[in-house]
């Protein structure tokens, strides 16, 4: 029931990732495709509908994390009490420029929203790239389970280091490449003309990034984290995962240069899925591992709840389940296709 568990959470902030990861994308290229006012207003309007149906996922995670794992919930969120502070933050400044933007008619009150939007949508990213570096290298757990990272220390790898090191922000920049490229296939899926060609324009150079950075943050990590390929050596069938994600990395520039939009964003999504559960699978089965002491480790087996509790979480996980895919069938369906410019009194 442990390993159900985990693998439910990789999958809910894999869905995370995927969903609002093209949103963060769309933020990050907001003004470079985007023109002229109506070419904003296209891009804001392509994700529109769904941007804020895809932050959800994250709650869902963190709220699974608390109910299955509570000792990892606890531990992380207050350890990480700096930078989600900071992420928090972000979020709220990425919503009010979206929001804000079309209550005033003025061009300078929409530029400064404008521009709040993609800044935050560039911090975003590349926070949460580092966040997935500190559970990779590790983080100063004590005997008790929990710790504290300062935003940063020395900048080097050490088991009391902070934040932000040089393999973080290696991890930060291939998050921030990965959901460029992803926010810009999407982009240029929904949409037609100069938008549609300044998007792919963008998800072509954005995957030079995409490679050059996770070659370097693979190669790091197998630097500082060796022991992350132990699994995969006692289950060769979990070299899928990586496979998966090359094949998505190949097809992404693939039709990209063929144009062909909605295979480019399907293959970012390969790509994002198959490197964030090859992450998962390498650091089975540890949640929250210790860069001072293995023994430290927050693990699936010493911070699950009760079995009794995760069994009946099971059926009420599905039943939630069942109407979110619900819910979110229902919104791509009603807003497939290309989008359109709306009326100015209409948002967005």
């Amino acid at each position: 029931m442990e390993t159900l568990w985990f693998i439910l959470v990789a999958f809910m902030l894999t869905m995370y990732v995927i969903l609002d990861g093209f949103d963060l994308g769309a933020g990050i290229i907001h003004l470079l495709v985007g023109r002229t006012e109506n070419e904003r207003r296209l891009t804001l309007n392509a994700i529109g509908p769904v941007w804020d149906g895809n932050e959800v996922w994250i709650l869902a995670a963190g709220g699974t994390l608390y109910f299955a794992f509570p000792q990892v919930y606890a531990s992380s969120f207050s350890g990480f009490y700096l930078p989600l502070i900071i992420i928090l933050w972000l979020l709220m400044l990425r919503g009010l420029g979206i929001e804000f933007r079309h209550q005033v008619h003025n061009p300078l009150w929409k530029r400064f929203w404008d521009s709040a939007f993609s800044f935050a949508s560039i911090l975003l990213a590349v926070f949460f790239g580092a966040a997935l570096g500190n559970i990779v290298r590790g983080v100063p757990l004590n005997s008790d389970g929990y710790f504290f990272e300062p935003l940063w220390t020395t900048f080097t790898v050490v088991p009391e280091s902070g934040i932000l090191d040089w393999f973080t922000v290696v991890l930060g920049l291939v998050a921030f490449f990965t959901l460029t490229a992803h926010g810009a296939n999407y982009i240029a899926m929904k949409t037609d003309g100069e938008v549609q060609t300044r998007s792919r324009s963008i998800a072509g150079k954005a995957w030079w990034g995409v490679l050059v950075t996770s070659v370097v943050g693979l190669i790091a990590t197998s630097s500082i984290k060796p022991e992350i390929w132990t699994t995969f050596t006692e289950h060769p069938w979990g070299y899928i995962f990586p496979v998966l994600g090359v094949l998505g990395l190949a097809g992404m520039i693939i039709f990209n240069v063929r144009r062909q939009d909605t295979r480019a964003f399907l293959s970012s999504t390969t790509f994002i899925a198959g490197m964030l559960a090859s992450t998962a699978f390498g650091l089975y089965p540890n949640l929250l591992p210790s860069s001072i002491d293995p023994s430290n480790s927050l693990t699936i087996y010493n911070t699950a709840a009760q079995a009794y509790g995760l069994n009946v979480g099971l059926v009420w996980w599905i039943v939630g389940m069942v109407l979110a895919a619900g819910y979110f069938i229902y919104v791509y369906r009603a807003f497939r296709g290309k989008v359109v410019l709306p009326a100015e009194d209409a948002g967005y």
